[in-house]
């Protein structure tokens, strides 16, 4: 069998979001911290502030898939996005009070919003249907290689400036401008994402999604319930016996197991696809079976080894699930309405996870940490029934 190689321009966006993911984390993972101890902010506040960060991220990312399928250029939008994301950074180590960090967090929520469906409308575009799983799964295991570093370099620029964390603020901003230059001088628009405006796209095409299209966003609903928030993870870490000190470093885990096996499991896919079976369906079989038991692990984890195992599998199931979500919506959606489908699922997902994680939050609080965990295994047990029935769906190309 002959192994099509991953598009140049994948690379390059996978490159992109490695390098905006690493300037994100050194900001994300101190900024509770900063919230607090700096600015004086109380954990309701903080809370808000995560929850508005939310609610505006999914809003943006369903008008962005509906703006690049109509203009039917994908890559204005993604230069915006992730252009806002990087001015964001300029706002954070100039903040004193808390309606600045606000803004910049809106800021970098709506740039995110904006450049996430025109992205992938991009990469679905550009790559064959025969590797498309394998395309996803780079730019996911990329993408978690700036989760996984992002944190390791705050708490090194901590310890280097004395825990100063208005400079590490300053040194976030230097990955997301070098993540802008690549975007605009080294990524070119795919011919198939210009054919939006003159094939006569109208707005309300956008509401016409196929029932395959709805079916994949369904699903992937269900299975965001099941995996609610990491600040569970980190909140369940204090419990395991961690120092907060070092709490930090379980993202670092969780997206170093993420990263080395998004990409396989990419690969796993379109091997299944190459060979005539159904290319998501083991995987997301697998990836949910890891997920339940990563919550059972978790939801009884007293010490810190058990913990980091309940992570391990946590990351595992990240890597056999996201890219092959993304590689469902690029095969079920019509060309024509692609940015479309990838602003509905993204919608759809942060809905889905404003609840989940709001839930979770109460459910922690009436019948004990263990609660939420218990709830995302039976969930997710759930969703491994609706996969094992999920027909196979023929894919949509040009």
């Amino acid at each position: 069998m002959t192994v099509l190689p991953i598009p140049r321009m994948v690379w390059m966006l996978g490159f992109v979001s490695l390098l905006m993911d690493v300037s994100s984390e050194m900001v994300n993972t101190l900024l509770p911290v900063f919230l607090a101890s700096g600015l004086g902010a109380s954990a309701l506040v903080i809370g808000f502030i995560e929850g508005l960060a939310v609610a505006v991220a999914t809003v943006t990312k369903a008008l962005s898939g509906v703006l690049a399928d109509w203009s039917g250029r994908a890559k204005p939008l993604a230069v915006l996005g992730y252009g806002l994301g990087a001015l964001s950074r300029l706002i954070f180590p100039l903040a004193i009070s808390l309606d600045q960090v606000v803004l910049a967090k809106a800021m970098d929520r709506v740039g995110k919003g904006i450049r996430s469906a025109p992205r992938d409308a991009m990469i679905a575009a550009a790559t064959p249907a025969a590797i498309r799983g394998a395309a996803f799964g780079l730019r996911k295991s990329l993408d978690s290689l700036g989760g996984f570093l992002g944190p390791l370099l705050a708490i090194a620029a901590m310890l280097v400036f004395a825990g100063d964390f208005r400079i590490v603020f300053w040194l976030a901003a230097l990955p997301a401008a070098f993540a802008i230059f690549l975007l605009i001088f080294r990524v070119k628009e795919p011919v198939p994402a210009q054919a939006g405006k003159g094939s006569g796209f109208r707005f309300r095409d956008a509401l016409r999604l196929t029932a395959p299209v709805r079916g994949v966003i369904a699903l992937a609903g269900l299975i965001m319930l099941a995996r609610f928030s990491e600040a569970f993870l980190l909140l369940k870490a204090l419990e395991a016996g961690f120092s907060p000190v070092w709490v930090p470093l379980i993202i670092v885990a969780l997206h170093a197991v993420y990263a080395l096996a998004a990409w396989p499991v990419g690969i796993f896919s379109d091997r299944l696809a190459a060979s005539g079976r159904d290319p998501v369906k083991v995987p997301l079989l697998i990836g949910l079976g890891l997920l339940a038991g990563a919550h059972l692990v978790l939801g009884s984890a007293q010490s810190a080894p058990v913990f980091l195992a309940g992570v391990a599998l946590w990351g595992l199931h990240m890597g056999f699930s996201q890219g092959l979500l993304g590689a469902m919506i690029a095969a079920t959606a019509p060309p024509a309405i692609r940015g479309s489908a990838f602003g509905a699922f993204n919608l759809a997902s942060g809905v889905v996870m404003l609840v989940g994680n709001t839930a979770a939050g109460w459910a922690w609080v009436s019948w004990g940490s263990s609660a939420p965990f218990l709830i995302g295994a039976g969930i997710s047990v759930l969703a491994m029934g609706l996969v094992a029935l999920r027909p196979r769906t023929a894919p949509q190309n040009p």
